[in-house]
């Protein structure tokens, strides 16, 4: 049985997801609670969040953006049984037209991406990122997160 392209479909699925907007999606790839660690790139401790909560905290921000790209490659899977790990680069380019300082602001890391099969899929059940650096115009995320403010005050 093939469980690695299956699984790769699962992870880019996520990401292609999370750049579209697709929160509806995005959710119904996690399990029912979700091992969330952005801690290297400076987010506080680990937690654990249902779906709704991990894109609840992704809606109030990334729409602030014109657009997000994660940009993944050199996925490596390991899976055993009912379990797999997926390990993957990562470029995320975020992007606002006409931004004073620089349209781009760009994170490099990788992901390890933990899933279980249940319910007859794979889903996702803990997000770790492992920050490496960052270049281009790093005010970004704080005009983007005043768009996305004032986007879901009117909205």
């Amino acid at each position: 049985m093939d469980t690695i392209g299956p699984i790769h479909n699962r992870v880019s699925r996520f990401f292609i997801d999370v750049d579209a907007g697709n929160w509806e999606s995005v959710e119904a790839l996690m399990t029912e609670r979700v091992h969330l660690d952005y801690s290297s790139f400076g987010a506080g401790e680990p937690v654990d969040l249902t779906p709704k909560e991990v894109t609840g905290a992704w809606r109030e921000l990334l729409p602030g953006f014109d657009q997000t790209h994660h940009q993944i490659g050199n996925l490596l899977v390991e899976s055993k049984e009912q379990k797999a790990c997926v390990k993957v680069h990562a470029t995320v380019t975020h992007f606002i037209d006409g931004a004073e300082g620089g349209e781009l602001w760009i994170v490099y890391g990788s992901y390890n991406i933990a899933l279980v099969h249940e319910g007859g899929a794979w889903m996702i059940n803990s997000i770790q990122f492992n920050f490496k650096f960052q270049a281009g115009n790093q005010d970004l995320p704080v005009l983007a997160q005043t768009r996305a403010d004032a986007k879901n005050k009117s909205g």
